[in-house]
């Protein structure tokens, strides 16, 4: 067994062990924070000199962490921040946890997670453990990482140790958050797969699944996004489909889920927003075609769900027409603009791809969130209005984001047209006639 493998063990099994995480955002701030509390002393690495301030100011900024918690922590010295990478010589553990988008093609944008690596490989040290979470395609831990951290003359395995662990965080969920949900990692061998394990062991709540490499553990996140992905495609499809032939999606998928086998529930809406099940599918797309294969169900998911924003543009101008008005010269009200219910996330929202398409036909375009006060896209400012000071003068309200704190009775009633997208409306009593859904 390696030395610096025992060492490693000793320092985790006794919290000795001095943990670092570099990107301090949806994923990286709640993992530091779970690594503090678990009792490892942390440093958190940014290049966002905002994020690093708040948080060793102890200020919050993210929904999932307890601002309580993470004042705390800052408090007693367990946690601090940094945008000066040379503190990696201090730490025995890096993960990195930072984006992944796409580029203009869709095509995956690396950029992120190469210059972190290279950041991290200037202060590495033998015995050091480093972890990549961000969601990315199946071979980037072995075909780009690996080599990064290799090229100073390490042995992975042997004196470094490389693993892969993809996030699961799913912003707002009530029920898992980063403590209790399960964890799958993969090392680029088998010491690189104990000691990850053994980390994330020694720091959650939730079941660790080891698996045999980290192009397993890479597959495994792209494969629960895209079946995602392609599971919402189904039923948008079948939301235009009803919509054609008069029946109402939503009735249809509250009877189909009755059934206790064989079928999960998905929801349509106006398209697909959140750091992952709109960029994932992509990611594996674009590393199929090294392989010569096409994926066409993928494909053909990820039409459908782009088309949707589109399409609720093409439903609302039909419903401005039914009033002898146009879409040309509309004040369009949006009640929501985050990419899901009751969080601040903005991450590819389709709200954004609406106010798009709504600009592109002309439509004065306002919005209310109450999680959301301002955003910049496009190069336009965007501020909440008061909803109920402004409803009355749009000439059509679409709910694009169903948060749990609207008054939906008031909504349908003071809205002079409504389009519900998300079927936010369900339970509303009264004035169930103004109602038109997706």
């Amino acid at each position: 067994m390696s030395e610096y493998k025992n060492d490693l063990l000793k320092k985790l099994e006794n919290k000795s062990a001095k943990l670092g995480v570099v990107g301090l955002g949806y994923v990286g701030l709640p993992l530091a924070v779970e690594k503090a509390k678990a009792g490892y002393n942390v440093i958190g690495f940014d290049i966002q000199d905002s994020k690093v301030n708040m948080v060793n100011e102890g200020k919050n900024y993210i929904g999932d962490i307890v601002d309580t918690d993470l004042a705390d922590l800052v408090k007693k010295g367990n946690l601090r921040a940094t945008s000066d990478f040379s503190f990696v010589k201090d730490v025995d553990t890096v993960c990195i946890a930072v984006p992944t988008p796409l580029d203009l093609y869709k095509q995956p944008d690396l950029s992120y997670v190469i210059s972190s690596t290279k950041s991290v490989a200037q202060y590495l040290k033998k015995g050091m453990l480093v972890i990549l979470e961000s969601t990315t395609y199946p071979g980037t831990t072995e075909e780009v990482i690996k080599p990064i951290l290799e090229e100073k003359g390490f042995t992975c395995g042997v004196d470094i140790f490389l693993a892969f662990s993809p996030e699961r965080v799913d912003p707002g969920n009530k029920h898992y958050n980063t403590k209790n949900t399960p964890k799958v990692v993969g090392g680029c061998t088998p010491a690189c797969t104990e000691l990850a394990g053994m980390l994330y062991r020694s720091v959650l709540e939730g079941d660790v699944m080891e698996v045999s490499s980290p192009a397993v553990a890479e597959m495994e996140k792209i494969l629960e996004n895209t079946f995602r992905n392609i599971n919402i495609a189904l039923v948008n499809e079948m939301a235009l489909l009803c919509n054609r032939m008069g029946i109402d999606v939503w009735e249809v998928i509250d009877a189909a889920k009755t059934k206790p086998y064989g079928f999960m529930p998905f929801y349509p809406g106006p398209g697909l927003g959140g750091h992952c099940i709109p960029l994932d599918p992509f990611y594996l797309e674009w590393k199929a075609k090294e392989y010569d294969f096409h994926t066409k169900l993928i494909e053909t998911s990820g039409i459908i769900n782009d088309y949707m924003p589109e399409y609720v543009v093409e439903c609302t101008m039909k419903l401005l027409n039914n009033e002898k008005k146009a879409l040309n010269g509309a004040k369009v009200l949006l009640m929501g603009i985050a990419y899901k219910k009751d969080i601040d996330d903005m991450r590819e929202s389709p709200a954004l791809k609406v106010i798009d398409n709504l600009l592109k036909n002309g439509a004065e375009v306002l919005y209310n969130d109450p999680h959301v006060s301002s955003f910049k896209h496009n190069g336009n400012e965007y501020t909440s209005v008061n909803w109920e000071e402004t409803i009355e003068s749009a000439d059509i309200v679409i709910i694009t984001t169903d948060h749990s704190c609207y008054d939906y009775e008031k909504i349908v009633e003071k809205s002079p047209l409504l389009y519900d997208t998300r079927n936010a409306t369900k339970h509303v009593v009264n004035n169930r006639n103004k109602i038109n859904k997706l």
